[in-house]
């Protein structure tokens, strides 16, 4: 065998990798130790290497026994052997996820015969193991998805389609997929022609999760790649499923929470599907467009009857238009398309108001009617409340904005309704009615409501309402004294005593709270996080876990599966000793960022951090999963360099301690007023001569 595979634990290993395996060799009768290499047996099977300082001086011996392995697989995939064969490639499934391997087998073509097996073979076994293996080798990159043939992406595509297909084959089938559609155009293009989006609809109706989530994968890929025009037609086609998907998946009605990967991509799904709003939000109103300026004057004629405007001279049309418009709350009354012309919201804001006006005409004219007669100055104007909530509905709903990379935050009532944006914008400029009244505002207050508005509708949105009903009801419960009383409480929490006493004192603290984060931040590096890798071609949906020791003198980590909970220390391979790093980079600082210049977005670049280590030669990348979790590993790194904690958590939760300290120690002087200096202390009398002496006794 060109490998060994051997399971030992040592203390303390401070011998070469080259005497190790010489002691194995030796203790097996094996000839020639340089032939040999070990290999990890269980889990991710990946080749022992020396610690990085040694690396170099290893590679060699790893690709020739690589090379060996290599050979031997190439040569028992093509055994005549049946039973060798499917042996051989059921161990390169495994091997393959090794880089080093992958080279030397895809050096000698391996990955073309694989192709070959696959476009020739029906065995199901042996499709699973060879499919399976030529992922893992094409998922490292070394050579281009394009020069796959036609006949191979058919086959592909047809287990896809089938109906009835070995679970484990469409899985990776779909992986397959998914990577054909992200690597270029032209796949996209034939990925598109040969898969029915019937049948990929049908894998989301499925009860296998791991299907479920490569199906809504290389949907969401198909959907991102293709140009405005062509993301319309699935789109549509996938409508009628979401809500039946959303009950299959436990999202509305279960306690449990979804996937990851697949929190993603309905955050994806929601995002493109919102997105295809964004050409009428960029778009101005034309005032030489016919169909335009009709449904400018249908919103006033639903409004307001009058007589027949035929009869009318064009002076007194003209006049009754303007005063009408200007009931309906144009700013320019004698022109209103010109309220329109302001992108964003641009047409969005006429889409809106007309579908308002359309589908639910009572609510419309009651609005409009209700506040064009007032004579008060405290009329809420329905076009320029429509044109600013829109433009609100836009920025929160991120309308505009692409998709990122690691974005989860998906709001389940989307699922619920086909139209949202509309069907939201009919419930808020309603709530804006309320709340005007509610306020008792005037013109002069447009922009005090509209704040008032846009957090009604963000704090109810944030408390992930799973349909329209309950969104309206929540929202509707939310009126302006309830937003006054959180507002109030808020700040009571963040108001803090200016006092110079207590700012004294509060400087006394800070060195025993701060060590106090010290330690929870250290604590939380020995439990340790998943960290997802992401690479530039494709979402990965592998994932990696770190964990600092309990002496804090080493980092532990390791490729884990998803549904690893904190895996113990010992089965994480890779280890780095704290002495040894050098130096904590952040953002667009870090090497994984400056590889992918220009590819990363914003949120990415707020969560990424690498350490570096040993002569600054080497990096250990990360991609925080959140925000805290970016806080807590940077600031537990810092302490571990020695460095000040510098983070905005950090400084969050040093506030909150000091705030709980401050009114602990002030609780016996609740309503007693803190002098801003403290008392002026008299100077020591010229003796003590006035002390009574109870040495004396009375006479």
């Amino acid at each position: 065998a060109c490998v060994t595979k051997c399971c030992f634990v040592v203390s303390l290993q401070k011998k070469p990798l080259s005497a190790v395996i010489k002691e194995v060799c030796d203790g097996w009768n094996l000839p020639g130790s340089e032939n040999y290499a070990l290999q990890y047996a269980d889990g991710v099977q990946m080749y022992i290497t020396e610690s990085v300082s040694r690396q170099q001086s290893t590679q060699k011996r790893l690709s020739q026994v690589s090379g060996r392995c290599a050979e031997d697989l190439f040569k028992g995939i093509q055994s005549s052997d049946a039973g060798v064969r499917c042996d051989s490639l059921k161990e390169l499934a495994s091997v393959s996820t090794d880089v080093t391997f992958a080279q030397e087998f895809i050096s000698r073509d391996g990955h073309l015969l694989l192709v070959k097996i696959v476009e020739d073979s029906n065995d199901n076994v042996i499709m699973t193991h060879t499919l399976t293996g030529f992922m893992e080798l094409m998922d490292h990159g070394i050579v281009s998805w394009e020069n796959l043939s036609s006949v191979f992406i058919k086959k592909i595509a047809g287990f896809v389609n089938a109906k009835s297909t070995d679970a484990s084959i469409q899985q990776v089938c779909l992986d397959i997929l998914e990577s054909m559609v992200l690597s270029s155009h032209s796949l996209f293009l034939q990925v598109k022609q040969e898969i029915t989006m019937e049948r990929l609809i049908a894998h989301l109706q499925v009860t296998n999760q791991q299907i479920q989530t490569k199906a809504m994968a290389l949907l969401m890929a198909l959907l991102q790649t293709a140009g405005d025009s062509d993301r319309k037609v699935p789109l549509l086609l996938f409508k009628p499923f979401m809500h039946f998907l959303f009950s299959t998946l436990n999202i509305i009605h279960s306690s449990g929470s979804v996937q990851d990967e697949m929190a993603h991509y309905l955050y994806v799904l929601q995002s493109v599907t919102l997105n295809l709003q964004e050409p009428r939000m960029r778009t101005p109103l034309d005032c030489c467009s016919q169909e335009q300026r009709d449904i400018l004057h249908g919103l006033r004629q639903a409004a307001f009857e009058t007589e027949s405007e035929n009869s009318l001279s064009h002076e007194r049309r003209r006049s009754l238009c303007a005063k009408e418009f200007r009931k309906l709350g144009f700013s320019n009354n004698s022109n209103p398309g010109q309220d329109l012309s302001r992108t964003p919201p641009g047409l969005l804001a006429l889409d809106t108001m007309y579908y308002f006006a359309t589908r639910y005409p009572d609510a419309y004219s009651r609005f409009v009617l209700e506040n064009s007669s007032r004579e008060d100055k405290h009329e809420c104007p329905f076009a320029r409340s429509s044109i600013q909530l829109t433009l609100i509905l836009c920025e929160i709903l991120r309308i505009g904005e692409p998709p990122s990379e690691t974005g989860s935050d998906y709001h389940p009532i989307f699922f619920s309704q086909d139209r949202l944006m509309e069907e939201l914008f009919c419930v808020c400029i309603q709530l804006l009615n309320k709340t005007w009244k509610e306020m008792r505002a005037t013109q002069e207050d447009f922009d005090k409501v509209m704040q008032v508005v846009r957090e009604q509708i963000t704090r109810t949105l944030s408390s992930k309402p799973t349909s329209l009903e309950l969104f309206k009801n929540k929202v509707n419960a939310l009126n302006y004294s309830e937003i006054l009383k959180l507002r109030q409480t808020e700040r009571l929490h963040q108001e803090e005593t200016l006092a110079p006493p207590v700012l004294e004192l509060k400087e006394r603290l800070k060195p025993e709270l701060l060590e106090l984060i010290r330690q929870q931040r250290l604590n939380r590096l020995c439990q340790g996080t998943m960290f997802r890798k992401i690479s530039s071609r494709r979402r990965q949906d592998k994932l990696w876990y770190c964990r600092l020791s309990p002496n804090h003198k080493m980092l532990h980590y390791g490729d884990v599966e998803e549904d690893t909970e904190n895996p113990p220390i010992e089965t994480l391979q890779e280890k780095i000793p704290v002495a040894d790093i050098k130096g904590l980079l952040t953002g667009k600082d870090c090497p994984h960022m400056k590889e992918n210049k220009g590819k990363q977005n914003k949120e990415v670049l707020d969560l990424a951090f690498s350490i570096t280590y040993d002569v600054e030669e080497y990096s250990l990348n990360f991609i925080a999963p959140s925000r805290t979790d970016f806080c807590l590993w940077t600031d537990g790194l810092s302490v571990l360099l020695g460095r000040e904690m510098s983070s905005e958590s950090m400084r969050s939760e040093l506030e909150i301690l000091l705030s709980m300290e401050i009114k602990l120690r002030l609780l016996d002087l609740e309503n007693v007023p803190i002098p801003d200096n403290a008392p002026v202390v008299p100077k020591p009398p010229s003796n003590f001569n006035f002390c009574y002496d109870f040495s004396q006794t009375e006479q």
